[in-house]
């Protein structure tokens, strides 16, 4: 019998194509010798091995020992410092590393929650401030402030060209209809609404203040992009677009969420939270701001 044939009718658990996978990545022994062939014929008798690699589930349930910006913390919430090049949470192509897994390595009872008590998201490369339930009852009412829009997020951006002293963009985002791995404005998609005003101009671009009224995925990069000024170093929105100088070498979205401020869901005391610039867009704005 064909070698992964035999190991599907013995460990039946697993599908065929999983123990395929662990056969090609030396995973299972034959007589003590690993075996990649899936195809090896064997007789009967023979002393099989498996290593069983982790599942994605198993992965992302994981604690990591990755360090955490630890911004504030009590009994019900944790509020992060998010470093950019960070997931928020596992998904396709990052079982694993994430935010998530940080998170319940600093404390175990998170396990016990939703996504490791997370409510909210930031891109990988936005940095910035996050809220983080440790209660059920901090994560039940956290997702309740953030549907009815009482969670304030400001985020500084660095955006190509000369936009409007300040402005509100009111324009619905949804799914690109062929590029499915960008969001952008659609007729009929999730109302979405960003204030944003001018801080500091800059000879081909401008550090810009901005202010969510909603939370869509992207929101703040496809808006700024619709009107004409996307964000410095956006791999997605502003890819076919020029980099001015001192801005050519920046590798993320230059996006950083300096502010939040909520409703405490336990003391119901007004909290506000404000960072510094993140360290490599505050090296950005120094160098655009020396060429004038």
């Amino acid at each position: 019998m064909r070698f992964d044939a035999a190991l599907a009718r013995i460990l039946s658990e697993h599908s065929r194509s999983r123990l395929q996978e662990w056969i090609r990545e030396g995973r299972v022994s034959l007589n003590g010798a690993v075996m990649t062939d899936t195809r090896y014929r064997v007789v009967g008798g023979e002393a099989l091995e498996v290593r069983p690699a982790q599942s994605d589930t198993e992965l992302a349930d994981a604690p990591e020992d990755i360090p955490l910006d630890v911004v504030f913390e009590d009994e019900h919430i944790i509020v992060v410092n998010k470093p950019a090049g960070l997931v928020v949470h596992p998904g396709s192509g990052n079982p694993a590393g994430t935010l998530q897994n940080a998170l319940l390595a600093h404390d175990e009872q998170l396990r016990g929650l939703q996504r490791a008590g997370i409510v909210h998201r930031l891109d990988k490369d936005t940095s910035g401030l996050m809220v983080v339930a440790r209660s059920l009852i901090a994560q039940t009412d956290l997702v309740r402030q953030l549907q009815a829009r009482t969670v304030k997020r400001n985020y500084s951006a660095v955006v190509l060209g000369r936009p409007k002293l300040s402005g509100w963009i009111e324009a619905s985002i949804a799914r690109h209809p062929t590029q499915r791995t960008r969001m952008a404005v659609v007729e009929g998609g999730k109302e979405a609404r960003t204030h944003y005003q001018v801080v500091e101009q800059f000879e081909k671009t401008a550090l810009i203040e901005c202010a969510l009224d909603t939370g869509r995925t992207h929101q703040i990069r496809v808006h700024m992009t619709h009107i004409g000024h996307p964000l410095v170093g956006d791999p997605v929105y502003a890819a076919k677009r020029a980099m001015p100088p001192g801005a050519t070498g920046f590798e993320r979205q230059a996006l950083h969420a300096f502010r939040l401020g909520l409703i405490h869901p336990v003391s119901r005391q007004s909290l506000q939270w404000e960072i510094p610039m993140a360290a490599d867009m505050q090296v950005l704005i120094d160098t655009l701001r020396s060429l004038g």
